[in-house]
């Protein structure tokens, strides 16, 4: 922290003027480097724990290892503070990755039932389709089908000459 904010900030809090050579900014400063040490302590352990959880339920849910991943320096303050959590990341990657988990029997009759569940719906929903529709054409299809019919014979007892050119006009 700035020694003049502090300065200042003391003052406001307290009215004792602190000049920026008084020894008690020697304490601020070791409070600092003590502060960041245990800072980097904590990340490193985090980071580890971290990585431990997700290889255990990487294990337990039968996935392949994470592969390695960077560190991102991008939060810290000092670009050479990250040196033990770069450390203490890289010894739990290096672990060799757990063997995958087998599926168990159980997990195989769930897997079966869900099959048949699901065979089921769909015979279901194939019955209830062929109950619910009717088959053949509608009223409409019929009535559209009969005029159909009406119109072919009337144009066959038509003229040829006529009934060539109106064969001509529908073949547009």
């Amino acid at each position: 922290m700035d020694q003049h904010k502090l300065r200042t900030l003391v003052f406001e809090k307290t009215g004792v003027k602190i000049d920026i050579d008084d020894p008690v900014f020697a304490l601020v400063a070791l409070n600092e480097a003590v502060l960041e040490d245990a800072v980097e302590r904590h990340i490193a352990a985090i980071d580890s724990a971290t990585r431990e959880l997700v290889r255990r339920a990487r294990d337990v849910g039968g996935l392949p290892p994470e592969r390695s991943v960077e560190h991102d320096a991008s939060n810290e303050l000092d670009p050479g503070a990250g040196a033990a959590t770069r450390s203490a990341a890289d010894a739990a990657l290096s672990q060799p990755p757990a063997p995958a988990t087998k599926i168990t029997r159980h997990e195989w009759r769930l897997l079966a039932v869900a099959a048949g569940v699901a065979v089921l719906s769909a015979l279901l929903v194939l019955a209830g389709q062929a109950a619910f529709t009717k088959p053949g054409l509608t009223s409409a299809q019929t009535r559209s089908l009969q005029e159909a019919e009406r119109l072919r014979t009337a144009i066959n007892q038509l003229d040829p000459e006529l009934r060539a050119e109106i064969q001509a006009q529908l073949s547009k």
